[in-house]
């Protein structure tokens, strides 16, 4: 995990926190169609689970009416991939398909990533309030923090609903003005194995 920061951990089984799982699950009425980057140890329990390593979930069609994604932090060298893929292809997948999506990421607003995938694409974000996220690692709340802010990104059509859950958690804001808008100065296409 490592929002261009140094992966402190070699471990590829960082989990969501009950807490979040709780809210995804509520948002979503109970039910999860597909986690793209599972773990054997998540508690997120989608319908469908593509396992990270094993499974190359950035590969797999997203065709899913409900979508949640705590991706990796960190680069992928063998696979060639980094945070930026992931949040494309929430972007990408609620644009083709209308799903709606929620994913777990570093705050990153100054990033490339963000301005292509989320500014101009997401309907909302929930900056969360912990100030030290603490995820499962392996399954198990070993108290460890992560070493940068964390938001809930959301794509999708239910902006209150997403706001009357998601408030209890951080604050929440709504960037669905910025549809269409293309963000940063020197915006470029970015074009990835999966489109």
């Amino acid at each position: 995990m490592s929002a261009g920061r140094s992966v402190n951990s070699q471990s590829q089984s960082w989990g969501t926190p009950i807490k979040y799982v709780k809210a995804v699950r509520s948002f979503f009425e109970g039910s999860i169609s597909l986690d793209p980057c599972s773990n054997r140890y998540s508690i997120v329990q989608a319908t469908t689970e593509f396992l990270l390593p094993e499974n190359d979930g950035l590969s797999e069609d997203w065709n899913f009416p409900t979508i949640y994604v705590n991706p990796p932090y960190g680069a992928d060298r063998e696979r060639g991939t980094t945070i930026k893929n992931w949040l494309s292809k929430c972007a990408l997948t609620n644009k083709k398909y209308g799903s709606e999506i929620i994913a777990l990421v570093p705050v990153a607003t100054n990033t490339t990533h963000w301005k292509h995938s989320v500014f101009g694409h997401a309907t909302a974000i929930c900056f969360l309030y912990d100030t030290r996220l603490k995820f499962l690692e392996n399954g198990l709340d070993v108290g460890k923090g992560a070493p940068m802010s964390c938001a809930m990104i959301y794509w999708g059509k239910n902006y209150s609903k997403f706001y009357s859950i998601f408030i209890e958690h951080g604050a929440v804001v709504d960037i669905s003005n910025l549809h269409g808008e293309e963000i940063g100065s020197t915006r470029k296409q970015l074009k990835f194995k999966f489109e």
